[in-house]
Formats: C-alpha cells, sequence, structure tokens
C-alpha cells in the first residue's frame, strides 16, 4: 500500500476544500490558520500536487484539487460514521445510496415498512446522480438508475418501467391533444439523464422526429413531474418515479399505457463480499418484495380525460 499522508494533513485539506476559507477551517478544527495553512504545505509536498489556487478573492480547489476531494472527503466521511456507530454501540448498521428521484418517489414513502420489520438495523440514506465508490467504503448497497455497465459488482434489476407522455388533465384539454404527432405543438419536457429520450418515443410512436430543442429541461426526473403537473408541458417520465403524481391524479398518461417504452434501469447493485452481511440481506429482501408488489400500470384515468383514438 502507497504511504499515507497524515492523517492531520487530510482533515485540514477537507475543511478547508469545504470551507473555502483558511480563517474558517481553522475555527473548526481548533487550530489556528498558520497551523493550517502549514498542513495544507505539507500535503501539497507530500502528494507533490498544488491542491488549491489561492487569490485576493480567497482560496479555490485546483482540478486536482477537485478529484482528491471527491476520493478523500468519502472515505473521511465513512470513516467518521464508522467512528459514531462503534461510540454509539450501533452494530447492524447499513448504508444504502440511491438515484435521486427514485429515492424521494419510490424509496422514501415505503421505507416505514422496512423500518417496522426491521428496528435494530439503522439505515443511513443518502441520494445522488454519482455512483458510490465501494472501494471508499462509503456504502454498503447502491441502488444505481442507467444502463448496467458495472463490472465485478453484483447488479440486479428492481422492476420494469412504462416510460410514457405524462401530462395534466387540464392540459389534456386545454390542447385537445388525441395523437402523438400533436405532442409537437405543445411544450415538451426534457429530462436530460433519463436513459429514454423524447426521440426514442416519437421513434416507436409516430413517423414524426422529435424536437431539437424543448421549452424546459431538468436533471432530475422529479422536476420534470413537477412541472407537468403545474400545466408548463408534457413530460417523458416514469409511471414508477410519476407513482404519486398519477395516483393523486396530477397527471396521467397522455395516450394511454399502450404507448409506453419499457425499460429495466434501475438496479441494486453491490460487491459480492457485501451479500454476506445481515443488514445488506436483509434490506436486499425487503427491496426485492417491495419491487414484486410495484405495479408499473398507472391508474385509469379520470372520464374527463383525452383519450387517443
Amino acid at each position: 500500500m502507497a504511504t499515507l499522508p497524515p492523517m492531520p494533513n487530510l482533515l485540514a485539506f477537507e475543511a478547508v476544500a469545504r470551507r473555502r476559507s483558511f480563517a474558517l477551517a481553522a475555527a473548526e478544527l481548533h487550530l489556528t490558520a498558520s497551523a493550517i495553512s502549514h498542513q495544507i504545505a505539507r500535503l501539497e509536498s507530500h502528494l507533490a500536487i498544488k491542491l488549491f489556487e489561492r487569490s485576493a478573492h480567497g482560496v479555490r480547489l485546483s482540478p486536482a484539487g477537485e478529484q482528491y476531494l471527491s476520493r478523500v472527503g468519502g472515505a473521511l466521511s465513512a470513516i467518521a460514521a464508522a467512528t459514531d456507530d462503534l461510540r454509539q454501540g450501533v452494530s447492524n448498521s447499513l448504508y444504502v445510496h440511491c438515484s435521486p428521484s427514485l429515492a424521494t418517489q419510490w424509496l422514501m414513502p415505503r421505507l416505514h415498512s422496512f423500518a417496522r420489520a426491521h428496528p435494530d438495523i439503522s439505515l443511513n440514506l443518502s441520494a445522488a446522480h454519482v455512483h458510490s465508490d465501494f472501494a471508499l467504503g462509503q456504502v454498503d448497497l447502491d441502488i444505481r438508475y442507467g444502463v448496467p455497465q458495472w463490472p465485478n459488482l453484483v447488479v440486479e434489476p428492481l422492476f420494469e418501467e412504462h416510460i410514457v407522455p405524462l401530462a395534466s388533465a387540464a392540459f389534456i384539454r386545454a390542447h385537445r391533444i388525441k395523437r402523438p404527432e400533436q405532442l409537437l405543438r405543445v411544450p415538451l419536457i426534457q429530462s436530460n439523464v433519463s436513459v429514454v429520450q423524447w426521440s426514442d418515443w416519437f421513434a416507436a410512436f409516430s413517423d414524426k422526429r422529435a424536437p431539437e430543442r424543448f421549452t424546459l429541461r431538468f436533471d432530475r426526473a422529479h422536476m420534470s413531474l413537477d412541472a407537468a403537473a403545474q400545466g408548463l408541458g408534457v413530460a417523458l417520465e416514469s409511471t414508477t418515479t410519476g407513482g404519486k403524481h398519477l395516483a393523486e391524479s396530477q397527471l396521467q398518461p397522455v395516450f394511454g399505457i399502450d404507448k409506453s417504452v419499457r425499460i429495466n434501469a434501475h438496479f441494486a447493485v453491490y460487491p459480492a463480499r457485501h451479500a454476506k452481511r445481515p443488514p445488506v440481506e436483509a434490506f436486499l429482501s425487503w427491496l426485492h418484495d417491495e419491487a414484486a408488489a410495484h405495479d408499473p400500470a398507472p391508474p385509469r384515468p379520470k372520464s374527463t380525460a383525452v383519450r387517443s383514438r
């Protein structure tokens, strides 16, 4: 193993990077600004890399510093969490990471059943588009969204999703939408990170091409769903992540479930060795039970909906 930098140097680096200030980092670590400066200088000397760029406007991370923080910050957080668990006597902890929209729209509303079934497990849940780095010991299990290209990891599909145009009933009525080509005359909402894009949907259900420009663009599915619920346009989203909006009649499929692109895009991902941990085993079992009970077909729209011919 390569020689590790001294821990005080790493702690000083993380604090300055987070605070963007030597003075604030010094106050947090109960040191002087001069001491923090010396710690950073030693770390940069140890690595032979400049981690910060200093100017009259303050301090900011260099490109190398940004990259280093993305790895070191997670490792320090994992150490801190493990230490807290040990001090508090938590031996049955579970760290789960999830893609943001699935976490808020699907996973969170169901967590009460897991907590009820496993009150002895201390669950820590985080959400971000960036996948967890298992090598850093950040998480036990990652629920990922995307094309499954993750070598050396166990990858388990969760459920099939229906990707359909969704809009409010009032929007559908106002624009008298009955045929796919009519979507080209109304505002379309683009989800930048979606596996299924408007071009895919138009290729499947129309002889027209999807537009090259969109009225609104978002990098979170829940924002696209909320925008569509506000009547700002038509979103191309999953009936899974849009389940709450559908159940509350805020949105409905514009043409019905028959005009949906079906995909498997959410996966439980973890190193094989993690499956031997009882909390991971329990969470996976619960997760797959919830996924199996999941019905991807949305509720029937109200009678006021304009249906396709």
